[in-house]
């Protein structure tokens, strides 16, 4: 997600003595100095710690090279970092994986993620409905090569389109928060359908999620047949007249299926 951050190399430093020569042709031959090399050891970077904050912008969270510092969590922030581990970049045939490698990059996918629900103290199905998500980062491959070979996972919250919501100093058990629940500001499917946190204007809000099973993503309307009974339910609980009711299916395109997204979403007028 991020920046691109310049590694400090190694610099081999050459300190060579001068040579002078005497006009007295019986005089010894002149000594030249000793060539003396030091190596400054690579710099890894420091490591991250949780419970740091950063100041991301939206771009800066789609990157995977954690490159920013840290700022003072008391100040505005959009990003805290909830877990910091050590990437296994060692294969079994004995060689090392790259940091920017799939493999490298889906350990900390696989991490981040299945520990976010436990960060903010709701299951997993009840984060899709928030605008709470799970982005990682990890060593450029510059650092890398010097030892660095941490992760880290960083909670943001998408406030509106390319937009990330400023958070409060703390996040730990912030997942009821009804700042980062799910709503829109039109009904999915037409020009206005923007997808926004219930804190912002908003006229639609998303109440249950329904699975999807299948390798491949099923005819749409397969889809809106299975969905239909669970948000029809969804929308009745929720309304003031259990007969007079309305409710709106978003079914996942095929970039979201593909991207991991197996579940469609119902929706409620707010």
């Amino acid at each position: 997600m991020l920046r691109t951050v310049v590694a400090a190399l190694g610099m081999v430093l050459v300190l060579a003595g001068c040579t002078s020569g005497g006009s007295d042709p019986d005089a010894d031959p002149p000594s030249s100095s000793p060539t003396t090399t030091e190596t400054t050891p690579p710099d890894p970077g420091p490591r991250p710690k949780v419970g740091e904050c950063h100041a991301l912008s939206f771009r800066q969270a789609l990157s995977v090279v954690g490159g920013t510092k840290p700022v003072a969590c008391r100040k505005g922030h959009t990003a805290e970092t909830f877990l910091v581990g050590r990437l296994e970049l060692a294969t079994k045939a004995g060689k090392m994986r790259r940091v920017d490698s799939r493999a490298a990059q889906r350990q900390a996918r696989a991490a981040c993620t299945s520990r976010l629900p436990r960060h903010l103290a709701r299951t997993p199905r009840e984060l899709r409905l928030s605008m709470a998500q799970a982005v990682w980062f990890t060593p450029s491959p510059a650092r890398a090569e010097a030892g660095a070979d941490w992760f880290r996972c960083d909670v943001v919250v998408v406030a509106s389109e390319k937009k990330l919501l400023r958070l409060p100093r703390r996040t730990k058990g912030w997942g009821d928060a009804a700042a980062i629940a799910m709503c829109a500001t039109a009904a999915p499917g037409t020009p206005g359908f923007r997808r926004v946190t219930c804190g912002a204007r908003h006229s639609w809000v998303a109440v249950a999620t329904v699975d999807i099973p299948g390798r491949k993503l099923p005819a749409r309307d397969a889809i809106a047949d299975r969905m239909e009974s669970p948000c029809r339910d969804a929308a009745r609980s929720r309304a003031g007249d259990p007969l007079d009711f309305s409710w709106s299916q978003e079914i996942p395109t095929a970039g979201q299926w593909d991207a991991g997204r197996r579940y469609g979403i119902c929706w409620v007028p707010a």
